[in-house]
Protein backbone atom coordinates (compact mmCIF):
# COMPACT_ATOMS: atom_id res chain seq x y z
CA UNK A 1 0.00 0.00 0.00
CA UNK A 2 1.27 3.16 -1.21
CA UNK A 3 2.20 6.34 1.63
CA UNK A 4 0.29 8.51 -0.38
CA UNK A 5 -3.12 5.97 -0.89
CA UNK A 6 -2.63 5.03 2.80
CA UNK A 7 -3.08 8.85 3.70
CA UNK A 8 -6.01 9.20 1.82
CA UNK A 9 -7.60 6.30 3.43
CA UNK A 10 -7.09 7.38 6.83
CA UNK A 11 -8.36 11.32 5.73
CA UNK A 12 -11.53 9.56 4.80
CA UNK A 13 -11.68 7.31 7.97
CA UNK A 14 -11.22 10.44 9.75
CA UNK A 15 -14.35 11.99 7.50
CA UNK A 16 -16.34 9.15 8.42
CA UNK A 17 -15.66 9.24 11.93
CA UNK A 18 -16.35 13.00 12.50
CA UNK A 19 -19.57 12.32 10.09
CA UNK A 20 -21.40 9.56 12.06
CA UNK A 21 -21.40 11.63 15.14
CA UNK A 22 -24.41 13.12 13.44
CA UNK A 23 -25.60 10.45 11.37
CA UNK A 24 -26.86 7.15 13.30
CA UNK A 25 -25.24 4.45 11.83
CA UNK A 26 -22.29 2.39 12.87
CA UNK A 27 -18.99 3.72 12.16
CA UNK A 28 -17.63 0.40 10.89
CA UNK A 29 -20.57 -0.18 8.63
CA UNK A 30 -20.60 3.73 7.74
CA UNK A 31 -16.72 2.74 6.47
CA UNK A 32 -17.92 0.18 4.54
CA UNK A 33 -20.43 1.79 2.55
CA UNK A 34 -18.12 4.60 2.07
CA UNK A 35 -15.85 2.14 0.85
CA UNK A 36 -18.37 0.60 -1.20
CA UNK A 37 -19.06 3.92 -2.68
CA UNK A 38 -15.19 4.38 -3.39
CA UNK A 39 -14.77 0.92 -4.76
CA UNK A 40 -18.00 1.34 -7.82
CA UNK A 41 -17.00 4.88 -8.79
CA UNK A 42 -12.92 4.79 -8.40
CA UNK A 43 -12.24 7.52 -6.25
CA UNK A 44 -9.09 6.08 -5.42
CA UNK A 45 -6.83 3.62 -6.72
CA UNK A 46 -7.67 -0.05 -6.61
CA UNK A 47 -6.19 -1.87 -3.16
CA UNK A 48 -5.11 -5.12 -3.29
CA UNK A 49 -6.56 -6.61 0.07
CA UNK A 50 -3.98 -9.35 0.37
CA UNK A 51 -3.78 -12.35 2.79
CA UNK A 52 -0.63 -11.15 3.57
CA UNK A 53 -2.20 -7.88 4.83
CA UNK A 54 -4.89 -9.28 6.72
CA UNK A 55 -3.28 -12.07 8.27
CA UNK A 56 0.37 -10.67 9.19
CA UNK A 57 -0.44 -7.00 9.36
CA UNK A 58 -3.52 -6.43 10.65
CA UNK A 59 -4.59 -9.37 11.99
CA UNK A 60 -2.02 -9.83 15.39
CA UNK A 61 -2.82 -5.83 16.11
CA UNK A 62 -6.83 -6.33 16.26
CA UNK A 63 -6.34 -9.76 18.38
CA UNK A 64 -3.63 -8.32 20.68
CA UNK A 65 -5.66 -5.20 21.60
CA UNK A 66 -8.60 -7.16 22.13
CA UNK A 67 -7.26 -9.78 24.44
CA UNK A 68 -5.24 -7.12 26.40
CA UNK A 69 -8.38 -5.96 27.39
CA UNK A 70 -10.17 -9.38 28.33
CA UNK A 71 -9.99 -9.80 31.89
CA UNK A 72 -9.27 -12.98 32.93
CA UNK A 73 -11.74 -13.69 35.91
CA UNK A 74 -14.29 -12.58 34.03
CA UNK A 75 -13.28 -14.94 31.44
CA UNK A 76 -13.23 -17.80 34.07
CA UNK A 77 -16.59 -17.10 35.14
CA UNK A 78 -17.77 -17.35 31.34
CA UNK A 79 -15.34 -19.56 30.22
CA UNK A 80 -17.69 -23.01 29.61
CA UNK A 81 -20.38 -20.69 27.09
CA UNK A 82 -17.19 -19.13 25.46
CA UNK A 83 -14.95 -22.35 25.03
CA UNK A 84 -18.01 -24.16 23.51
CA UNK A 85 -19.42 -21.99 21.16
CA UNK A 86 -15.56 -21.35 19.57
CA UNK A 87 -14.84 -24.60 19.09
CA UNK A 88 -17.83 -27.32 19.17
CA UNK A 89 -20.00 -24.37 17.81
CA UNK A 90 -17.68 -23.35 14.99
CA UNK A 91 -17.47 -27.36 13.76
CA UNK A 92 -21.14 -27.35 13.71
CA UNK A 93 -21.42 -24.18 11.77
CA UNK A 94 -18.59 -25.58 9.13
CA UNK A 95 -20.57 -28.76 9.06
CA UNK A 96 -24.12 -27.26 8.65
CA UNK A 97 -22.78 -24.95 6.18
CA UNK A 98 -20.83 -28.01 3.92
CA UNK A 99 -24.03 -29.72 3.55
CA UNK A 100 -26.08 -27.37 2.63
CA UNK A 101 -23.94 -26.25 0.04
CA UNK A 102 -23.25 -29.62 -1.15
CA UNK A 103 -26.48 -31.14 -0.83
CA UNK A 104 -28.25 -28.52 -2.52
CA UNK A 105 -25.76 -26.45 -4.68
CA UNK A 106 -23.81 -28.83 -5.60
CA UNK A 107 -20.68 -27.99 -4.34
CA UNK A 108 -17.70 -30.40 -4.06
CA UNK A 109 -17.15 -31.52 -0.46
CA UNK A 110 -13.78 -30.05 0.25
CA UNK A 111 -14.87 -26.91 -1.33
CA UNK A 112 -17.86 -26.64 0.82
CA UNK A 113 -15.89 -27.98 3.90
CA UNK A 114 -13.40 -24.99 3.21
CA UNK A 115 -16.21 -21.90 2.78
CA UNK A 116 -18.05 -23.57 6.03
CA UNK A 117 -15.00 -23.06 7.92
CA UNK A 118 -13.63 -20.06 6.93
CA UNK A 119 -17.27 -18.19 7.31
CA UNK A 120 -18.10 -19.31 10.74
CA UNK A 121 -15.27 -17.12 12.65
CA UNK A 122 -17.15 -13.95 13.68
CA UNK A 123 -16.44 -10.43 13.45
CA UNK A 124 -18.87 -8.45 15.79
CA UNK A 125 -16.60 -5.24 16.78
CA UNK A 126 -19.62 -2.96 15.22
CA UNK A 127 -21.89 -4.88 17.45
CA UNK A 128 -20.18 -4.56 20.41
CA UNK A 129 -19.29 -0.97 20.16
CA UNK A 130 -23.41 -0.58 19.98
CA UNK A 131 -23.42 -2.98 22.77
CA UNK A 132 -21.56 -0.71 24.88
CA UNK A 133 -23.02 2.65 23.35
CA UNK A 134 -26.66 1.09 24.54
CA UNK A 135 -25.98 -0.21 27.69
CA UNK A 136 -26.28 -4.14 26.97
CA UNK A 137 -25.07 -6.20 29.85
CA UNK A 138 -21.55 -6.80 30.13
CA UNK A 139 -21.96 -10.29 30.19
CA UNK A 140 -23.49 -10.69 26.76
CA UNK A 141 -21.13 -8.99 25.44
CA UNK A 142 -17.94 -10.48 26.94
CA UNK A 143 -19.90 -13.71 25.65
CA UNK A 144 -19.48 -12.47 22.00
CA UNK A 145 -16.48 -11.16 22.19
CA UNK A 146 -15.05 -14.00 23.88
CA UNK A 147 -16.86 -16.45 20.87
CA UNK A 148 -15.26 -14.07 18.08
CA UNK A 149 -11.20 -14.18 19.86
CA UNK A 150 -11.02 -17.76 19.81
CA UNK A 151 -13.39 -18.95 17.68
CA UNK A 152 -10.87 -17.38 14.76
CA UNK A 153 -8.26 -19.50 15.77
CA UNK A 154 -10.80 -22.92 15.62
CA UNK A 155 -11.74 -21.22 12.50
CA UNK A 156 -8.10 -20.86 10.92
CA UNK A 157 -7.14 -23.99 12.42
CA UNK A 158 -9.85 -26.29 10.66
CA UNK A 159 -9.28 -24.02 7.26
CA UNK A 160 -5.69 -25.28 6.93
CA UNK A 161 -6.24 -28.67 7.77
CA UNK A 162 -8.67 -29.51 5.16
CA UNK A 163 -6.82 -27.24 2.92
CA UNK A 164 -3.48 -29.00 3.13
CA UNK A 165 -6.05 -32.44 3.11
CA UNK A 166 -7.43 -31.22 0.04
CA UNK A 167 -3.82 -30.12 -1.62
CA UNK A 168 -2.34 -33.61 -0.77
CA UNK A 169 -5.39 -35.06 -2.31
CA UNK A 170 -5.36 -37.60 1.20
CA UNK A 171 -9.35 -38.46 2.50
CA UNK A 172 -10.20 -36.15 5.27
CA UNK A 173 -10.11 -39.20 8.54
CA UNK A 174 -11.68 -37.59 10.81
CA UNK A 175 -9.47 -39.11 13.75
CA UNK A 176 -6.22 -37.71 12.55
CA UNK A 177 -8.02 -34.38 12.01
CA UNK A 178 -9.30 -34.16 15.22
CA UNK A 179 -5.58 -35.00 17.16
CA UNK A 180 -3.98 -32.09 14.05
CA UNK A 181 -6.38 -30.01 16.11
CA UNK A 182 -5.64 -30.70 18.99
CA UNK A 183 -2.12 -30.61 18.57
CA UNK A 184 -2.16 -27.16 16.62
CA UNK A 185 -4.61 -25.43 18.82
CA UNK A 186 -2.35 -26.74 22.21
CA UNK A 187 0.83 -25.76 20.55
CA UNK A 188 -0.33 -22.05 19.96
CA UNK A 189 -1.68 -22.03 23.54
CA UNK A 190 1.96 -23.25 24.73
CA UNK A 191 3.51 -20.53 22.66
CA UNK A 192 1.61 -17.98 23.70
CA UNK A 193 1.86 -18.34 27.14
CA UNK A 194 5.29 -18.40 27.28
CA UNK A 195 5.97 -15.27 25.49
CA UNK A 196 3.29 -13.67 27.57
CA UNK A 197 4.95 -14.67 30.49
CA UNK A 198 8.60 -13.77 29.15
CA UNK A 199 7.92 -10.31 28.22
CA UNK A 200 6.08 -9.68 31.93
CA UNK A 201 9.33 -10.89 33.70
CA UNK A 202 11.28 -8.60 31.41
CA UNK A 203 9.69 -5.68 31.77
CA UNK A 204 10.36 -6.03 35.82
CA UNK A 205 13.55 -4.63 34.64
CA UNK A 206 12.39 -1.40 33.56
CA UNK A 207 9.98 1.63 33.92
CA UNK A 208 9.94 3.32 30.55
CA UNK A 209 6.56 3.75 28.87
CA UNK A 210 8.02 3.75 25.22
CA UNK A 211 10.27 0.58 25.47
CA UNK A 212 7.32 -1.40 27.14
CA UNK A 213 4.86 -0.38 24.15
CA UNK A 214 7.62 -1.58 21.57
CA UNK A 215 7.63 -4.96 23.99
CA UNK A 216 4.06 -5.10 23.31
CA UNK A 217 4.25 -4.77 19.84
CA UNK A 218 7.28 -7.17 19.68
CA UNK A 219 4.88 -9.64 22.19
CA UNK A 220 2.00 -9.27 19.01
CA UNK A 221 3.54 -10.18 15.95
CA UNK A 222 6.42 -12.16 17.36
CA UNK A 223 4.23 -14.67 19.24
CA UNK A 224 1.95 -14.82 15.51
CA UNK A 225 5.26 -15.34 13.72
CA UNK A 226 7.02 -18.06 16.45
CA UNK A 227 3.75 -20.03 16.34
CA UNK A 228 3.94 -19.70 12.24
CA UNK A 229 7.42 -20.98 12.21
CA UNK A 230 6.26 -23.98 14.69
CA UNK A 231 3.39 -24.69 12.01
CA UNK A 232 0.78 -24.34 15.57
CA UNK A 233 -2.29 -21.27 15.41
CA UNK A 234 -0.68 -17.83 15.29
CA UNK A 235 -3.99 -16.81 16.37
CA UNK A 236 -4.55 -18.62 19.41
CA UNK A 237 -0.80 -17.49 20.29
CA UNK A 238 -1.50 -13.84 20.25
CA UNK A 239 -4.40 -14.06 21.75
CA UNK A 240 -2.94 -16.03 25.17
CA UNK A 241 0.20 -14.10 25.16
CA UNK A 242 -2.26 -11.10 25.02
CA UNK A 243 -3.96 -12.24 28.03
CA UNK A 244 -1.30 -13.08 29.90
CA UNK A 245 0.72 -9.70 29.38
CA UNK A 246 -3.07 -8.00 29.89
CA UNK A 247 -3.93 -9.69 33.33
CA UNK A 248 -0.27 -10.64 34.50
CA UNK A 249 2.49 -8.70 33.04
CA UNK A 250 0.50 -5.23 32.78
CA UNK A 251 -0.41 -5.97 36.78
CA UNK A 252 2.63 -6.79 38.50
CA UNK A 253 5.38 -5.68 36.59
CA UNK A 254 3.88 -1.95 34.85
CA UNK A 255 3.47 1.57 36.79
CA UNK A 256 0.09 2.65 36.24
CA UNK A 257 0.89 5.40 33.99
CA UNK A 258 3.04 2.86 31.53
CA UNK A 259 -0.46 0.86 31.43
CA UNK A 260 -2.58 4.10 30.49
CA UNK A 261 -0.01 4.89 28.03
CA UNK A 262 0.05 1.02 26.79
CA UNK A 263 -3.42 1.15 26.16
CA UNK A 264 -4.01 4.50 24.64
CA UNK A 265 -1.27 3.07 21.88
CA UNK A 266 -3.34 -0.23 21.17
CA UNK A 267 -6.96 1.31 21.76
CA UNK A 268 -5.57 4.23 18.59
CA UNK A 269 -3.51 1.25 16.49
CA UNK A 270 -6.85 -0.60 16.87
CA UNK A 271 -8.98 2.43 15.39
CA UNK A 272 -6.55 2.61 13.14
CA UNK A 273 -6.39 -0.95 11.52
CA UNK A 274 -10.05 -1.26 11.76
CA UNK A 275 -10.78 1.95 9.94
CA UNK A 276 -8.40 0.69 7.19
CA UNK A 277 -10.39 -3.30 7.49
CA UNK A 278 -13.31 -1.89 6.92
CA UNK A 279 -12.93 0.87 4.12
CA UNK A 280 -10.42 -2.05 2.27
CA UNK A 281 -13.78 -4.72 2.68
CA UNK A 282 -15.82 -1.86 0.69
CA UNK A 283 -13.47 -1.41 -2.11
CA UNK A 284 -12.97 -5.15 -2.69
CA UNK A 285 -16.44 -5.30 -3.85
CA UNK A 286 -16.90 -6.47 -7.75
CA UNK A 287 -20.66 -5.38 -8.87
CA UNK A 288 -20.63 -7.46 -12.09
CA UNK A 289 -19.04 -10.69 -10.05
CA UNK A 290 -21.75 -10.43 -7.12
CA UNK A 291 -24.49 -10.59 -10.01
CA UNK A 292 -22.90 -13.85 -11.69
CA UNK A 293 -22.35 -15.47 -8.44
CA UNK A 294 -26.26 -14.37 -7.24
CA UNK A 295 -28.06 -17.67 -6.59
CA UNK A 296 -24.55 -19.04 -4.70
CA UNK A 297 -24.16 -16.10 -2.78
CA UNK A 298 -27.79 -16.74 -1.45
CA UNK A 299 -27.14 -20.14 -0.42
CA UNK A 300 -24.38 -19.28 1.40
CA UNK A 301 -26.56 -16.37 3.39
CA UNK A 302 -28.75 -19.31 3.90
CA UNK A 303 -26.20 -21.46 5.32
CA UNK A 304 -24.37 -19.14 7.88
CA UNK A 305 -28.03 -17.90 9.29
CA UNK A 306 -29.11 -22.40 9.60
CA UNK A 307 -25.81 -22.60 10.86
CA UNK A 308 -25.81 -19.91 14.02
CA UNK A 309 -29.48 -20.89 14.40
CA UNK A 310 -28.11 -24.65 15.02
CA UNK A 311 -25.42 -22.97 17.07
CA UNK A 312 -27.11 -20.45 19.33
CA UNK A 313 -30.17 -22.16 20.09
CA UNK A 314 -29.05 -25.70 20.24
CA UNK A 315 -25.95 -25.32 21.92
CA UNK A 316 -26.98 -22.46 24.50
CA UNK A 317 -29.94 -24.57 26.20
CA UNK A 318 -27.21 -26.67 27.46
CA UNK A 319 -25.16 -23.80 28.55
CA UNK A 320 -27.60 -21.55 30.30
CA UNK A 321 -27.94 -22.01 34.37
CA UNK A 322 -29.27 -20.60 37.03
CA UNK A 323 -25.81 -18.96 38.18
CA UNK A 324 -25.04 -18.03 35.11
CA UNK A 325 -28.05 -18.24 32.49
CA UNK A 326 -28.47 -16.90 28.96
CA UNK A 327 -31.63 -15.34 28.52
CA UNK A 328 -33.43 -16.07 25.37
CA UNK A 329 -33.37 -12.35 24.62
CA UNK A 330 -29.32 -12.73 24.55
CA UNK A 331 -29.64 -15.98 22.11
CA UNK A 332 -31.02 -13.77 19.76
CA UNK A 333 -28.10 -11.52 20.07
CA UNK A 334 -26.07 -13.98 20.13
CA UNK A 335 -27.45 -15.31 16.37
CA UNK A 336 -27.93 -11.82 14.91
CA UNK A 337 -24.78 -10.10 15.77
CA UNK A 338 -22.77 -12.89 14.45
CA UNK A 339 -21.17 -10.70 11.54
CA UNK A 340 -18.25 -11.82 9.29
CA UNK A 341 -15.37 -9.57 8.57
CA UNK A 342 -11.96 -9.31 7.04
CA UNK A 343 -10.07 -13.21 8.27
CA UNK A 344 -12.84 -14.82 6.19
CA UNK A 345 -12.16 -12.60 3.11
CA UNK A 346 -8.66 -13.21 4.11
CA UNK A 347 -8.72 -17.31 4.22
CA UNK A 348 -10.44 -16.87 1.05
CA UNK A 349 -7.98 -14.74 -0.52
CA UNK A 350 -5.16 -17.42 0.58
CA UNK A 351 -6.42 -20.16 -1.38
CA UNK A 352 -4.00 -21.56 -4.07
CA UNK A 353 -4.66 -20.07 -7.35
CA UNK A 354 -5.29 -22.99 -9.05
CA UNK A 355 -7.92 -24.16 -6.17
CA UNK A 356 -11.07 -25.27 -8.19
CA UNK A 357 -13.74 -22.98 -7.81
CA UNK A 358 -11.76 -19.71 -6.19
CA UNK A 359 -13.35 -17.17 -7.57
CA UNK A 360 -16.18 -18.49 -6.36
CA UNK A 361 -15.61 -19.28 -3.12
CA UNK A 362 -13.97 -15.56 -2.92
CA UNK A 363 -16.97 -13.97 -4.51
CA UNK A 364 -19.54 -15.67 -2.00
CA UNK A 365 -17.22 -15.07 0.79
CA UNK A 366 -17.11 -11.42 -0.26
CA UNK A 367 -21.21 -11.41 -1.13
CA UNK A 368 -22.09 -13.32 2.69
CA UNK A 369 -19.78 -10.75 4.37
CA UNK A 370 -21.02 -7.78 3.08
CA UNK A 371 -24.52 -9.41 3.87
CA UNK A 372 -23.77 -9.76 7.68
CA UNK A 373 -22.15 -6.42 7.82
CA UNK A 374 -25.20 -4.24 6.26
CA UNK A 375 -28.31 -6.30 6.80
CA UNK A 376 -27.62 -7.76 10.11
CA UNK A 377 -25.40 -4.76 11.03
CA UNK A 378 -27.84 -2.17 10.71
CA UNK A 379 -30.76 -3.62 12.34
CA UNK A 380 -29.03 -5.21 15.38
CA UNK A 381 -29.89 -1.43 16.85
CA UNK A 382 -33.44 -1.60 15.93
CA UNK A 383 -33.74 -5.59 17.43
CA UNK A 384 -32.03 -4.30 20.80
CA UNK A 385 -34.87 -1.66 20.96
CA UNK A 386 -37.65 -3.54 19.97
CA UNK A 387 -36.80 -6.51 22.80
CA UNK A 388 -36.51 -3.37 25.45
CA UNK A 389 -33.21 -4.20 26.24
CA UNK A 390 -31.81 -0.81 26.28
CA UNK A 391 -33.47 0.64 29.15
CA UNK A 392 -30.05 1.94 30.98
CA UNK A 393 -29.27 3.68 27.12
CA UNK A 394 -32.37 5.55 27.90
CA UNK A 395 -31.90 6.43 31.24
CA UNK A 396 -28.66 7.44 30.65
CA UNK A 397 -29.43 9.67 27.67
CA UNK A 398 -32.10 11.58 30.17
CA UNK A 399 -29.51 12.12 32.82
CA UNK A 400 -27.25 13.41 30.45
CA UNK A 401 -30.02 15.49 28.62
CA UNK A 402 -31.23 17.15 32.64
CA UNK A 403 -27.22 17.22 33.61
CA UNK A 404 -26.50 19.45 30.36
CA UNK A 405 -29.31 21.45 30.88
CA UNK A 406 -28.40 22.15 34.70
CA UNK A 407 -25.15 23.03 33.60
CA UNK A 408 -26.15 25.15 30.83
CA UNK A 409 -28.74 27.35 32.97
CA UNK A 410 -25.33 27.82 35.74
CA UNK A 411 -23.46 29.75 33.19
CA UNK A 412 -26.45 31.35 31.96
CA UNK A 413 -26.96 32.56 35.59
CA UNK A 414 -23.18 33.42 36.27
CA UNK A 415 -23.54 35.50 32.94
CA UNK A 416 -26.52 37.18 34.11
CA UNK A 417 -24.45 37.96 37.94
CA UNK A 418 -21.55 39.28 35.36
CA UNK A 419 -24.30 41.18 33.51
CA UNK A 420 -25.30 42.76 37.12
CA UNK A 421 -22.06 43.72 37.98
CA UNK A 422 -21.04 45.45 34.94
CA UNK A 423 -24.44 47.57 35.31
CA UNK A 424 -25.64 46.31 32.26
CA UNK A 425 -29.32 45.79 33.56
CA UNK A 426 -30.84 46.60 36.83
CA UNK A 427 -31.31 45.33 39.89
CA UNK A 428 -34.88 44.36 39.74
CA UNK A 429 -34.67 42.83 36.27
CA UNK A 430 -31.69 40.94 37.20
CA UNK A 431 -34.04 39.48 40.58
CA UNK A 432 -36.57 38.44 38.05
CA UNK A 433 -34.59 37.03 35.38
CA UNK A 434 -32.50 35.01 38.31
CA UNK A 435 -35.98 33.38 39.78
CA UNK A 436 -36.87 31.77 36.95
CA UNK A 437 -33.28 30.52 36.55
CA UNK A 438 -33.11 29.32 40.16
CA UNK A 439 -36.36 27.93 39.63
CA UNK A 440 -35.60 26.29 36.35
CA UNK A 441 -32.32 24.69 38.48
CA UNK A 442 -34.42 23.05 41.19
CA UNK A 443 -36.59 21.08 38.46
CA UNK A 444 -33.89 19.83 37.08
CA UNK A 445 -32.32 18.68 39.79
CA UNK A 446 -35.37 17.37 41.31
CA UNK A 447 -35.87 15.17 38.20
CA UNK A 448 -32.06 13.80 38.44
CA UNK A 449 -32.56 12.88 41.59
CA UNK A 450 -35.64 10.91 40.61
CA UNK A 451 -33.36 8.83 38.30
CA UNK A 452 -31.12 8.46 41.17
CA UNK A 453 -33.85 6.76 42.85
CA UNK A 454 -35.10 4.66 39.71
CA UNK A 455 -31.36 3.26 38.80
CA UNK A 456 -29.00 3.76 41.63
CA UNK A 457 -26.02 2.99 39.68
CA UNK A 458 -26.54 6.97 37.72
CA UNK A 459 -25.71 8.07 41.14
CA UNK A 460 -23.02 5.84 41.69
CA UNK A 461 -21.65 6.41 37.66
CA UNK A 462 -22.26 10.38 38.16
CA UNK A 463 -19.72 9.63 41.29
CA UNK A 464 -16.95 7.73 39.44
CA UNK A 465 -16.81 10.42 36.55
CA UNK A 466 -16.54 13.00 38.95
CA UNK A 467 -13.60 11.23 41.25
CA UNK A 468 -11.69 10.75 37.70
CA UNK A 469 -12.33 14.29 36.33
CA UNK A 470 -10.87 15.44 39.78
CA UNK A 471 -8.33 13.37 39.58
CA UNK A 472 -7.38 14.70 35.96
CA UNK A 473 -7.61 18.10 37.40
CA UNK A 474 -5.18 17.46 40.47
CA UNK A 475 -2.76 15.56 37.52
CA UNK A 476 -2.57 19.08 35.58
CA UNK A 477 -2.21 21.01 38.35
CA UNK A 478 1.27 19.04 38.80
CA UNK A 479 2.08 19.22 35.57
CA UNK A 480 1.12 23.08 35.13
CA UNK A 481 3.24 23.68 38.81
CA UNK A 482 6.69 21.57 36.74
CA UNK A 483 5.79 23.74 33.89
CA UNK A 484 5.95 27.21 35.59
CA UNK A 485 8.69 25.64 37.26
CA UNK A 486 6.76 26.17 40.63
CA UNK A 487 8.42 22.83 41.56
CA UNK A 488 10.89 20.41 40.07
CA UNK A 489 9.60 17.17 37.73
CA UNK A 490 11.10 14.61 40.22
CA UNK A 491 9.46 16.08 43.57
CA UNK A 492 5.81 15.21 41.78
CA UNK A 493 6.87 12.54 39.74
CA UNK A 494 5.62 9.95 43.18
CA UNK A 495 2.43 12.36 43.37
CA UNK A 496 1.59 12.09 39.76
CA UNK A 497 2.03 8.16 39.93
CA UNK A 498 0.03 7.82 42.80
CA UNK A 499 -2.74 9.65 40.75
CA UNK A 500 -2.19 7.45 37.84
CA UNK A 501 -2.83 4.65 39.82
CA UNK A 502 -6.04 5.82 40.99
CA UNK A 503 -7.23 6.70 37.74
CA UNK A 504 -6.38 2.92 36.91
CA UNK A 505 -8.21 1.17 39.26
CA UNK A 506 -11.10 3.57 38.22
CA UNK A 507 -10.64 2.33 34.85
CA UNK A 508 -9.75 -0.93 35.59
CA UNK A 509 -12.87 -1.55 38.35
CA UNK A 510 -15.13 1.60 39.41
CA UNK A 511 -17.02 2.49 36.00
CA UNK A 512 -16.84 -1.02 34.60
CA UNK A 513 -18.64 -1.98 37.46
CA UNK A 514 -21.14 0.31 37.93
CA UNK A 515 -21.90 0.26 34.29
CA UNK A 516 -22.34 -3.83 34.72
CA UNK A 517 -24.83 -3.82 37.61
CA UNK A 518 -27.55 -2.25 36.72
CA UNK A 519 -31.47 -3.40 34.65
CA UNK A 520 -29.92 -4.53 31.46
CA UNK A 521 -28.77 -7.68 32.77
CA UNK A 522 -32.20 -9.17 34.40
CA UNK A 523 -34.09 -11.40 31.85
CA UNK A 524 -37.25 -9.44 29.93
CA UNK A 525 -41.00 -11.06 30.16
CA UNK A 526 -40.23 -13.06 27.69
CA UNK A 527 -37.17 -14.37 28.47
CA UNK A 528 -38.98 -15.60 32.04
CA UNK A 529 -41.98 -17.23 30.55
CA UNK A 530 -40.06 -19.02 27.95
CA UNK A 531 -37.25 -20.41 30.29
Amino acid sequence: MHIDILMALLLVASAVAAAVKWVRLPYSIALVIVGLVIGVFHILPTVEMTPELILVVFLPALLFEASWNLEITALRRNWLPISVLSTLGVVVSMAVIAALLHYCAGVPVDAALLFGAMISATDPISVLALFKKMGIDKRLSLVLEGESLFNDGTAVVLFRLILAATLARASLSVTQMVGNFFVVVLGGIVIGIIVGYAASRITRYFDDHLLEITLTGIVAYGSYLLAEQAHVSPVIAVVCAGIVLGNYGSRTAMSATTRLAVNSFWEYAAFVVNSLVFLLIGMQVKMDLLVKYAPLIGMGIVGILLARIAVVYGLCPLLSSKTAPLPWSWRHLLFWGALRGSLSMALALSLPTSFPMREAIIIVTFGVVLFTLLAQGLTIEPLVRFMGMAVIHSRLKQYQAYKSALIAEGVALHSLNTLLASNYITPRAHARLKEVSVKRQEELLKLIDELHITDASIEELEVLQTRKHLLEVKKDCLVRLVREGVVSDEVVEELKAELDRELQDLADGGITEAEERPVTSAPTQEDQQQE
